[in-house]
C-alpha cells in the first residue's frame, strides 16, 4: 500500500512537481494525497490540480497568531491522514507545536550544505564566503531552524564568475534528484529519526547525511 504524501509550498513548485512526476512511476512507493499553500496564488497549487491532487489554500494572514494559524494547518494536514509531510518551499517558520505533532514524519530541503548557511539568500552568502563548492540538503525538520538532522546532500561547483542565478539553476538541478529519492526512503519506512539523528536501513546517518564524506 502506497504512503500518504501531504507537501507544503508558498510558491512556484518545482520540487511538488519533481515529486509528482515521481509518484506517476510505477514503482514509486508513495502518493501525494494533498498540496496545502499559505499562498492562494502558489503556482504549486495549479501543478497539483494539474495532476488531480487535492488542495488547500490557508493564508496566515487570516490568522491573528503563528500559533493560531499552525493549529488550523495541523487540521487540514490531518484531514488526509498522511504519513510522510513534506516542505518543499513552504516560506513559514514553523511553531513548536506543529513540528512536534508530526516529529520524524516532516522532511524539508534546504539549499545549502548544512550546517553551513541556514537561513536566506544561500546561494550569495556561498559566492560571498569564497566557496568553491555548494549545495543542497534534505533533512528531519526539528524546532531549530534548518537545524534538524541532515538525510542527504548533493554538491555543485561554485565557478569563478557565477551570480546567485546562475548556482541556484544547478543546485535546483540536484534538488529534483535528491528530494523524490528521500521521500522514497521514508515512504518505504526506510527511514526514521531518533534521539536528533537520521537512521536509515537502521545504521544512523553522520552529521552530513548519507554517503558523503
Amino acid at each position: 500500500m502506497s504512503s500518504r504524501i501531504v507537501v507544503l509550498i508558498s510558491g512556484s513548485g518545482t520540487n511538488l512537481q519533481a515529486i509528482i512526476d515521481a509518484c506517476a512511476t510505477a514503482d514509486y512507493p508513495g502518493e501525494i494525497v494533498g498540496v496545502l499553500s499559505n499562498k492562494a496564488d502558489a503556482y504549486g497549487l495549479t501543478r497539483a490540480e494539474n495532476a488531480n491532487i487535492n488542495t488547500v489554500a490557508l493564508s496566515h494572514k487570516d490568522f491573528a497568531s503563528r500559533e493560531a494559524y499552525d493549529l488550523e494547518l495541523i487540521k487540514k494536514i490531518d484531514a488526509f491522514t498522511p504519513d510522510v509531510i513534506v516542505l518543499a518551499g513552504f516560506m513559514r517558520i514553523l511553531t513548536p507545536a506543529f513540528v512536534q505533532h508530526f516529529q520524524g514524519k516532516l522532511l524539508n530541503i534546504h539549499p545549502s550544505l548544512l550546517p553551513k548557511y541556514q537561513g536566506l539568500n544561500t546561494h550569495q552568502r556561498a559566492i560571498d564566503a569564497g566557496d568553491k563548492v555548494h549545495g543542497v540538503s534534505v533533512h528531519f525538520v526539528t524546532e531549530e531552524l534548518d537545524g534538524g538532522p541532515v538525510i542527504l546532500q548533493a554538491k555543485v561547483p561554485v565557478f569563478d564568475g557565477d551570480n546567485s542565478d546562475d548556482l541556484a539553476a544547478r543546485v535546483h538541478e540536484q534538488e529534483h534528484r535528491i528530494y523524490p529519492l528521500v521521500v522514497r526512503w521514508l515512504c518505504e519506512k526506510r527511514l526514521s529519526m531518533a534521539n536528533e539523528q537520521a537512521i536509515l536501513d537502521g545504521n544512523p546517518l553522520p552529521a552530513s547525511g548519507y554517503a558523503n564524506d
